[in-house]
């Protein structure tokens, strides 16, 4: 069975910072790009940030280019992606997914294959 379980939201205040986490277990994810997507009251879901299995690749939304990172580690079975969140600002208030995709980046959200189950981040002005 296929988890992901994102764990590290909360309550910061603007400028303040958080790291995401989201281990992933079931089966292999080799192959797999993980990413970070978010969703705020009565929006869409949007893609925050990716990472291709061998680390080679990222990307992020313009909304957090140069105030996130996203990384990731492998093993047999498993696997660890972080979302690591600095100078954080009201507008990025939502909850964050984590999410599993065989094969190369993509954005749109209904192309991803596994998702967690969110965890709330609220940023305070």
């Amino acid at each position: 069975q296929v988890q992901l379980v994102e764990s590290g939201g909360g309550l910061v205040q603007a400028g303040g910072s958080l790291r995401l986490s989201c281990a992933a277990s079931g089966r292999t994810f080799s192959g797999y790009t993980m990413g970070w997507f978010r969703q705020a009251l009565g929006k869409e879901r949007e893609f925050v940030a990716g990472i291709t299995w061998s680390g080679s690749s990222v990307d992020y939304s313009d909304a957090v280019k140069g105030r996130f990172t996203v990384s990731r580690d492998n093993a047999e079975n498993t696997a660890t992606v972080y979302l690591q969140m600095n100078s954080l600002k009201p507008e990025d208030t939502a909850v964050y997914y984590c999410a599993a995709h065989l094969g190369s980046m993509i954005f749109d959200p209904s192309h991803w294959d596994d998702w967690g189950q969110g965890t709330q981040v609220t940023v305070s002005s």
